[in-house]
């Protein structure tokens, strides 16, 4: 497997017209967020050596080279995850080649269910920590030279970007919740039993992807800022049924607040 990252990166590097330092990971609902970079390259991921392709509907499988606040950025426009098939090594190759190109800081974000009784359909959360309920884990297998055996895992998401975040949301009179985010595997829905048992465990809002992204991240060193916007809500006296389509136009709808923040957050970092 490293080989390959090694393959796909260097196919990569062959073709950069930039090097940026900086990349996103956009979650469903939050591809238009590409509507607010400069884009000077594309990459469908049909195109890249040893990428596997995104099959969910909203996740347009496209690495994106350009710029935001006025910083070169990576983004990828679709992710991987785990209840396509992919196992736990393809669904972090991204994570893995980003850091073969030199990125340090990590964006990632995704649409999410919230536990919380305090939050509302719409709140963008600022992930203060994560638990990961994959059934397989990110690091299983053979170390990658990228990080010790056993990385420690106190803290993942950076402080600092979490601090700036919380200022320029309040600069621009945006309001943000702070909370930890659950990681499933999916496909399915939570059940209202399994949000209430999900909020007895200390998560605030649960979702099927981003946690293997980050615990990679970490891994390789890089500094990681994390946001789930609340698409829906669950484990409470009146279950309501969800689908995809509608947590797409949740998360379609908060979506330039987040792009405000993320791109203030890139201007100043």
């Amino acid at each position: 497997m490293y080989s390959k990252i090694q393959e796909t990166a260097s196919w990569l590097k062959a073709r950069m017209a930039s090097k940026p330092n900086t990349a996103i990971i956009l979650g469903t609902g939050l591809g238009r967020l590409t509507d607010e970079i400069e884009v000077s390259q594309t990459f469908p991921y049909t195109e890249i050596p040893n990428f596997p392709q995104s099959t969910v509907e909203g996740h347009n499988g496209m690495l994106i080279f350009g710029q935001l606040g006025g910083k070169d950025i990576l983004a990828m426009q679709g992710r991987f995850h785990y209840y396509e098939g992919y196992p736990m090594k393809e669904v972090t190759f991204a994570v893995r080649v980003m850091y073969e190109l030199g990125i340090q800081t990590l964006y990632v974000s995704n649409a999410s269910g919230g536990t919380n009784p305090d939050f509302s359909v719409g709140d963008i959360m600022i992930i203060t920590d994560h638990i990961n309920y994959f059934p397989e884990h990110p690091l299983r297998g053979k170390n990658f030279p990228t990080g010790p055996r056993f990385p420690d895992m106190h803290e993942v998401y950076d402080k600092q970007l979490i601090a700036l975040a919380d200022e320029i949301a309040r600069e621009r009179g945006i309001k943000v919740q702070h909370g930890v985010y659950l990681g499933t595997q999916g496909p399915t829905f939570e059940t209202p039993a399994e949000y209430r048992m999900f909020a007895r465990w200390g998560a605030d809002a649960v979702g099927m992807s981003t946690v293997p992204e980050v615990i990679v991240a970490h891994h390789c060193g890089m500094k990681v800022f994390g946001v789930s916007v609340i698409t829906d809500l669950g484990g409470f006296d009146n279950p309501v049924e969800v689908s995809h389509e509608e947590v797409q136009i949740a998360a379609n709808k908060v979506q330039p607040k987040m792009a405000e923040i993320m791109r203030e957050m890139i201007r100043r970092s």
